[in-house]
């Protein structure tokens, strides 16, 4: 028996408006203003900048300034770069690299949405009739189920950063939720139709970060349809033509980059390899990564999405439990048999989460809705108010230990107030407020009135730091001026650059002080340029008696990472 009960009261939908605010707030602080970071952000834009600024060999050799990384694939660079080349002259390279960040996300909210829409206004997702009627339409719960699961979505705390990084993660993100919904419309209706875009999507994902994911999604699509009851020989063969629209896209990149051999050397190889390496047998490392990571990377998805798996226990067979509880164990068994689970692995599980604990909410009782939002307000408010704290202090230096604690993160950096900044961190905690008292004072029937708060909270707390601290953070985080005292060193007659920085600092050096790096294949370069540590060691060794310093420094807020040019003596 279906166990939901619900008046048409409870199925109010957000108003469209709403959800594109809603949007808007979520996407665009920490990408407007903000620089490439010290870490993987930083690495992904100078494969992007290199590929826009270089020759069609970049395009098919993933490349920082001449640091190979074909690993993954380049299709979420190749829309960087495309959006670089674009708009690049318009709003700068960085600014232009984070509008195909808005357009991942977009692809992938509108794909959750739509998702939980096709399953929410299925007739055995429909709640049980009333005795006197009002209960509510298909399609208007298809809606309401679609709004909770994008509140959710976007209230995951995992997904908070990655979302703003143009990383092939937040692409591979976007596009499962892009292949659960071709799933769900292909189990609708299977046809050869439905399975090639379902093998669209597929090859995208091939293309993104590897075939791992996609052939293991592929497999969930099998298991789907045996607790569906779908003819098995018209499904394997569908399945077939999935896997070979897959392939035949994934050869828009793979079959080039084999003929043409990009800088004489052959990328699927590192790529292969790469992809082999994200398999092995379950360990110690990759169940903790799990267990203890999971707890806040997919809050507040799990609680919900748990209630659900055990509200239909017994509804083993029914389309929109079969889906996303596949895909979530399918992404859950992925993770457990990578050797070092990155968050990649995690983000494969928050679009079916989401939709698992959007089913969740119909069961949940009031008393655990209660208890949940009041955690929400508690907690979130409480860290949006010592944000603002430690914002005052850092100005004015009252109250005298937070204006301490953060300034002695960030040595050197000399606080500045910005209006605009201001006002918009100002006008966020206004609407946290009104919100808080819309859901206390109306006590809402609504389904997604148990994550409003969650989601609204996060938002609020990502906004604060994306404004009032993004000064701070981009001062902590950027080689930007690292790069510049660099690029004042560097003789205007050498020739390029050798070195061993990392992909980040590369990428931001290559950009910022214009540094020529040696290439893909290394020549003979007059210039080296180390990154060590200043606690010595064998990587603090002199290079050896040919080289001679030229300059020695590092970023002001970090004492231990350091950088030294030499020139080679002639």
């Amino acid at each position: 028996m279906k166990p939901v009960r619900l008046p048409a009261a409870a199925v109010l939908a957000l108003p469209r408006w709403a959800l594109f605010a809603l949007g808007l707030l979520y996407i665009l602080p920490g990408l407007i203003g903000r620089e490439p970071w010290k870490n993987d952000d930083a690495a992904s834009f100078g494969i992007m900048w290199t590929m826009a600024h270089g020759s069609w060999q970049d395009w098919l050799w993933p490349n920082i300034a001449g640091l190979s990384a074909p690993e993954e694939g380049p299709l979420a660079f190749w829309f960087g770069a495309l959006c670089i080349k674009l708009f690049g002259w318009l709003t700068g390279d960085v600014m232009a690299s984070h509008l195909s960040a808005v357009a991942v996300f977009l692809l992938g909210a509108l794909s959750l949405w739509y998702t939980t829409f096709a399953l929410g206004r299925r007739p055995e997702a429909q709640p049980l009739r009333l005795a006197f009627g009002g209960q509510p339409e298909p399609d208007d719960f298809g809606r309401t189920l679609a709004d909770a699961a994008l509140l959710i979505y976007l209230g995951c705390m995992g997904l908070l950063a990655h979302s703003h990084e143009t990383t092939s993660e937040s692409l591979l993100t976007s596009l499962l939720a892009l292949s659960l919904y071709r799933s769900v419309r292909y189990m609708e209706k299977p046809s050869l139709r439905n399975a090639a875009l379902i093998g669209l999507a597929l090859g995208l994902m091939v293309l993104t970060r590897g075939w791992v994911a996609p052939l293991a999604l592929l497999a969930a699509l099998f298991i789907c349809s045996r607790f569906l009851a779908l003819p098995a020989a018209r499904t394997l063969r569908e399945l077939a033509v999935t896997l070979a629209a897959a392939l035949a896209l994934a050869l828009v990149w793979l079959l080039p980059a084999w003929l043409l051999q990009p800088y004489g050397q052959p990328p699927l190889a590192a790529w292969w390899a790469w992809n082999l390496a994200q398999l092995s047998w379950p360990g110690a490392q990759s169940l903790s990564t799990f267990l203890k990571d999971g707890v806040w990377f997919f809050w507040p998805a799990w609680p919900f999405a748990l209630w659900a798996v055990w509200a239909w226990r017994r509804q083993s067979n029914l389309l929109h439990i079969v889906v996303p509880t596949t895909f979530v164990a399918m992404a859950s068994l992925l993770l457990l048999l990578h050797p070092a689970p990155e968050h990649a692995q995690l983000l494969l599980l928050v679009p079916p989460l989401a939709i698992m604990a959007a089913f969740g909410l119909l069961t949940v009782q009031r008393g655990a809705i209660n208890a949940i939002d009041w955690f929400s307000v508690m907690v979130l408010t409480l860290g949006a108010a010592v944000l603002w704290v430690f914002w005052y202090a850092q100005l004015t230096g009252w109250p005298k230990q937070p204006a301490r604690n953060v300034l002695k993160l960030i040595p050197g950096y000399v606080p500045e107030f910005h209006w605009l900044a201001f006002l918009v961190a100002l006008f966020a905690t206004v609407g946290w407020f009104l919100l808080v008292h819309w859901r206390v004072s109306r006590r809402p029937s609504v389904l997604w009135r148990a994550v409003v708060l969650s989601s609204g909270g996060v938002i609020l707390i990502w906004i604060l730091l994306m404004t009032l601290f993004l000064p701070n953070i981009n001062y902590s985080k950027s080689y930007a001026a690292v790069a510049h005292q660099i690029a004042a060193a560097v003789p205007a007659d050498a020739r390029c650059i050798a070195s061993n920085a990392g992909p980040a600092q590369r990428a931001s050096f290559a950009f910022y002080g214009k540094l020529r790096f040696d290439g893909v294949r290394p020549g003979h370069c007059d210039l080296l340029l180390l990154q060590d540590s200043t606690r010595g060691g064998a990587g603090a060794a002199h290079p050896g008696p040919q080289w001679t310093l030229l300059w020695e420094g590092r970023r002001a807020s970090d004492r231990n990472e350091r950088f030294r040019l030499f020139r080679r003596a002639p």
